[in-house]
Order: structure tokens, then C-alpha cells, then sequence
């Protein structure tokens, strides 16, 4: 299904949650952007890869723990007790002999279980037999850092920890929010939240009733590279090809945004494109969010040096190379980044786990990057 409107038909194996056969396909334009198609039918190797990606990650951590707590084998069978919903797009599947209303269903419009999230935090649900409620877009959710969706006030709010030793993501992602806040570059913007003493950042859904998102990886996919093309090259053949807008000076962005923070896992999950749920029409790039790894998340101090050479993605393997793809600075107030470090400085005196001498050297290499990408521009 997406939303209220029957894509096509499949047999799903409920030990496995694998796409073991497809039946007929009733509207061949809503199949998920990227899924091969031979013939008006979707290939069922690339569905089936589609429906299993949106599982959690087995790289997450903590996950082994959490799905005993859940007493649950796998994180596809999770998929399946949540029918695939989700709170970036509108997919899902519905039973044939026992239909469900997207109305009622919907993680948009409706509560959800918290029983998943705080297994996924470590707080295994109270034992002694107790039914556990498995109807969560946690089972759904993408990336390796301990996260869980919950409702506060009517929104939907994403809460994500940070790693060890310094738990310095969520103080990262607050830093990343007030950047593109001053350059006026549209994000996810990021607050902090503390829990046992950790930091967390939280976030608002940039997806509602009528939005969804759909990842880069999932536009690169609807094309074949040819050998002369560059990664960067092909993706925006493939979002010229759908009449995506925006999208080359929002990769400018992106790109600037990464080289002043130093990201080391700008992949091609966590960035992409939106899209009206309902019309199918094109809206631009999507917010910019998830860059919490960076800033040396995970480097020592004494080894925190804005001028080394530091590891990329997507386009480029160090930042040096990516940056000088972007194809126009003009846009980039630098006025605008005056006292940005010590902003940040006052993020990271916040956290028990983050030193006088750490905080010193990276927000010294913050204002270091800041004028190293001004010579650049």
C-alpha cells in the first residue's frame, strides 16, 4: 500500500518477513522510487532488498539485547508487526483477509508503543508474561546510534544518543542546526535532551500527512551509471530525469556544511529528496539532517587537526577533494558564521564527557575549518 492506494499484491514469508512471490500490480507508478521494474512489474530481488532495508540496521547498537528483552528472533519480524510502517514515507503492507484502514493505522495520526524504543534504549519491559505492543516506527527506523520515536504534544519527536567515549553526536547535531540556522540553509533542527546523564538530541519529523522522503540511494538507484560518469554526475542525471528541483545547489549546501564540520558519514541514506504523497510531485531536497558524526567524534584531542586530511562521503574520500565540487559559494555569508565556535563551546561545556582541553581543540578547529573554507570560496 502506499497511503490509501493498493500498489500490488504479495506473498510475504512470516518466519522469514522475505517477498517470496508478487501477484498483480494494480499501480505501477507508486512503486517505491529505485525498485527495478522489467515489463510493468516490479523485480523481485530489488522489492525484496527495498522491503528489508527498511528493517533495523543489525548494526545497531545494542539491538541483540534489545530484541531478547522483545523476545522476538529478528528485526525483519519486527518489520512485519508494524505492518512496515514508517514516519519518513507512506508505505505499508495490508493483510488481504483481514484489511486495515490507513486512518487508523498510521504512525502520523495515531499513538504508538514506546515498549520498542526503550528496549532499544536498554529498558527491557517489565517480565512476567505481560503481551508487549510491537506497533512502533522504532521498527522501522535507519542508522547504528540507539534512537526511538515518541509523541510529545502532538509531535512526533526523534531521540537519538550519542557513542562512546564522548557521547558527542547529539551536541554535533546542535551545532550542525545552528550553522545552517545562520546560513539559512533548511534542516532538521536539532535540541539537546539528557537521559541517565547522556546526551540526546531530538528532532521533529520533517515528513507528515502529506510528505514523504525518499533517500538519495533510492534516486541513484533508478538509472544504470555509465562508466563515464562521476557518483556525483550520475545522481544528478537521476533527479534531473525525475524533475527534481534545487537539487545541485542543495548538494552545495550539503557539501559546505560537511567540509566546515568535518562529517565522516554523509552516506547516501542520510540525505535525499521529497516528494507530495498524494500527487507524486517533486518538491526539492529535503531538509538536511543526521550530522552528528563528525567534529572528530571519536578522536582524542591531542589528535584533533583541522588542516589533516579527513575521510568523506559520498562523492569524494576526503573532504580537500569533495569540497571542490561545489559548484557556487555565493550564497555563503561568513558574517553570518562570526561566534559560531563559541557557541559551540558553550553546547559542549553541557556534557560531563567532553573535557576543557577536548572542548578547546575542537572548537579551535572549527574556527580553523570556517577559514579554511573561506580561502577555499
Amino acid at each position: 500500500m502506499h497511503k490509501t492506494v493498493p500498489v500490488l499484491a504479495l506473498e510475504i514469508d512470516t518466519e522469514t518477513s522475505a517477498i517470496f512471490s508478487i501477484g498483480e500490480v494494480f499501480c505501477a507508478e507508486r512503486v517505491p522510487v529505485g525498485v527495478e521494474m522489467q515489463d510493468g512489474r516490479p523485480v523481485r530481488k530489488s522489492l525484496n532488498d527495498w522491503w528489508q532495508g527498511r528493517a533495523i540496521p543489525a548494526s545497531r547498537s545494542g539491538l541483540r539485547e534489545a530484541l531478547e528483552a522483545l523476545r522476538i528472533s529478528s528485526t525483519g519480524l519486527l518489520l512485519l508487526k508494524c505492518f512496515g510502517l514508517s514516519l519518513s514515507d507512506h508505505y505499508w503492507v495490508d493483510a488481504k483477509d483481514k484489511p486495515l484502514d490507513w486512518d487508523s493505522v498510521n504512525f502520523f495520526n495515531n499513538e504508538f508503543s514506546e515498549d520498542v524504543g526503550n528496549a532499544l534504549f536498554g529498558r527491557a519491559p517489565a517480565d512476567g508474561g505481560a503481551e508487549l505492543d510491537l506497533l512502533s516506527p522504532d521498527n522501522t527506523s535507519d542508522g547504528w546510534l540507539k534512537k526511538k520515536w515518541v509523541v510529545a504534544d502532538g509531535k512526533r519527536l526523534l531521540l537519538k544518543g550519542g557513542s562512546v567515549p564522548y557521547f558527542q553526536e547529539p551536541l554535533n547535531e546542535v551545532l550542525a542546526s545552528d550553522i545552517m540556522a545562520r546560513l539559512g540553509i533548511p534542516h532538521a533542527t536539532y535540541t539537546l535532551a539528557w537521559d541517565d546523564g547522556h546526551p540526546l538530541s531530538v528532532c521533529e519529523d520533517f515528513v507528515d500527512t502529506t510528505t514523504e522522503y525518499v533517500s538519495a540511494w533510492h534516486v541513484y538507484s533508478t538509472r544504470k551509471r555509465s562508466n563515464n560518469d562521476s557518483v556525483l554526475t550520475h545522481y544528478l542525471k537521476c533527479c534531473d530525469a525525475l524533475g527534481i528541483p534545487g537539487v545541485r545547489e542543495g548538494i552545495d549546501r550539503m557539501l559546505a556544511v560537511d567540509y566546515l564540520m568535518a562529517n565522516a558519514d554523509r552516506h547516501f541514506n542520510n540525505f535525499g529528496v521529497m516528494r507530495n504523497v498524494d500527487t507524486l510531485a517533486w518538491l526539492g531536497p529535503a531538509p538536511i539532517f543526521d550530522t552528528g558524526t563528525s567534529m572528530w567524534y571519536d578522536t582524542i584531542a591531542q589528535q584533533i587537526l583541522a588542516g589533516a586530511p579527513v575521510d568523506s562521503k559520498p562523492f569524494r574520500p576526503k573532504h580537500d577533494e569533495q569540497i571542490k565540487l561545489v559548484s557556487d559559494f555565493s550564497w555563503l555569508d561568513f558574517d553570518a558564521l562570526a561566534g559560531v565556535d563559541e557557541a559551540y563551546a558553550e553546547v559542549l561545556a553541557q556534557s560531563p564527557f567532553i573535557d576543557a582541553p577536548r572542548r578547546k581543540a575542537l572548537c579551535r578547529a572549527l574556527a580553523r575549518r570556517i577559514a579554511m573554507l573561506q580561502e577555499i570560496a
